[in-house]
C-alpha cells in the first residue's frame, strides 16, 4: 500500500491561537490527520476545553496559554513543548486582532496595537519555534494571511497593512531558511463565518457585499481550510515554500459577478 504522503502522524504541531475560530478548526483537523496538537491562546479554559477535543481524537497534547505580544511566554510554551515532545514540527500562526475605523481617526498605539499582534506577533513565533527547527534541519511553519493582503476592504487599514506584511515575511523567511528543511508557507482565508462575524456576516449591508463578491455564493466553512492546513504541513508538500495559497470561494478572481 502506498504511504499516506498527507498523513500527520508521529508530528508535533503548536497552533498560535488555537483555540477559536479558524485556529480551533485547524487545531482539531491537525489532530484528526494524526499529529499531537498543541493549542494555546490567551485564555486559559479555552486552552482546556480545545485540548480535552484534540485527546478525545486519541492525541497527546498540553494546556498552556501563550501570547504573541510576550516573547517570554512564547518560549515558554516551546520549552514545555519540547520537553514534552523531545521536538516541534509544524507551527501555525492563527493568532490576531482586527480594528474598524476611519483611518483618520486612527492613534498611533492602535495602528501599533494590530501591527504588533499580527506582524510582529508572527515574526516572534516564528523566530522562537525555527530556531530548533533550523538546528534540526526539518520544520513546517504555516501562517495566516487574509484577503486583505491583496485588497482593500473598508476601514481596516492597519489589518490589511499587516496581512500584506506577513505574506511578505512568509517570503522572506522562505528564502533564509528552506535550504535548511524549514519550509514557510501562509493560507489566506477568503470569507468565512465564525462566531466572532456572524451578526455582521448576516445582517449587514458590508455582508452583503462580501457574499456577493463571493462567486460560489456563499461564506466558507472553517473545516474547508483544513485540507490547505494538512497539505501544506505534510511531506505532500515537501517542494512548496513562499507560497500563498488563497481559500476564497473565488474571491479574488472575481471581477463582475452578474
Amino acid at each position: 500500500m502506498t504511504e499516506n504522503i498527507f498523513s500527520l502522524e508521529g508530528k508535533t504541531a503548536v497552533v498560535i491561537g488555537g483555540t477559536s475560530g479558524i485556529g480551533r478548526t485547524l487545531s482539531l483537523g491537525l489532530a484528526d490527520a494524526g499529529a499531537d496538537v498543541i493549542a494555546s491562546a490567551r485564555r486559559q479554559e479555552q486552552v482546556d476545553e480545545t485540548a480535552a477535543e484534540i485527546e478525545r481524537r486519541g492525541r497527546k497534547t498540553l494546556r498552556l496559554c501563550a501570547d504573541v505580544c510576550s516573547r517570554a511566554s512564547l518560549e515558554h510554551l516551546l520549552a514545555a513543548s519540547l520537553q514534552r515532545f523531545g521536538k516541534v514540527d509544524i507551527l501555525i500562526n492563527c493568532a490576531g486582532i482586527i480594528k474598524r475605523m476611519p483611518t483618520l481617526d486612527m492613534s498611533e498605539k492602535e495602528w501599533s496595537d494590530v501591527l504588533d499582534t499580527n506582524l510582529t506577533g508572527t515574526l516572534r513565533a516564528c523566530q522562537t519555534f525555527g530556531k530548533p527547527m533550523l538546528e534540526r534541519g526539518y520544520g513546517r511553519i504555516v501562517n495566516i494571511a487574509s484577503l486583505n493582503s491583496f485588497v482593500a476592504l473598508n476601514q481596516v487599514a492597519a489589518y490589511a497593512a499587516s496581512k500584506s506584511a506577513v505574506v511578505s515575511l512568509t517570503r522572506s523567511l522562505a528564502v533564509e531558511w528552506s535550504k535548511k528543511g524549514v519550509t514557510v508557507n501562509a493560507i489566506a482565508p477568503g470569507v468565512f463565518r465564525t462566531a466572532l462575524n456572524a451578526d455582521l456576516l448576516d445582517n449587514t449591508p458590508r455582508g452583503q457585499e462580501l457574499l456577493s463578491r463571493t462567486p460560489m455564493g456563499r461564506f466558507g466553512k472553517t473545516e474547508e481550510l483544513v485540507g490547505a492546513a494538512v497539505y501544506l504541513c505534510s511531506d505532500a508538500a515537501s517542494f512548496v515554500t513562499g507560497q500563498t495559497l488563497v481559500v476564497d470561494g473565488g474571491f479574488l478572481a472575481s471581477g463582475v459577478n452578474e
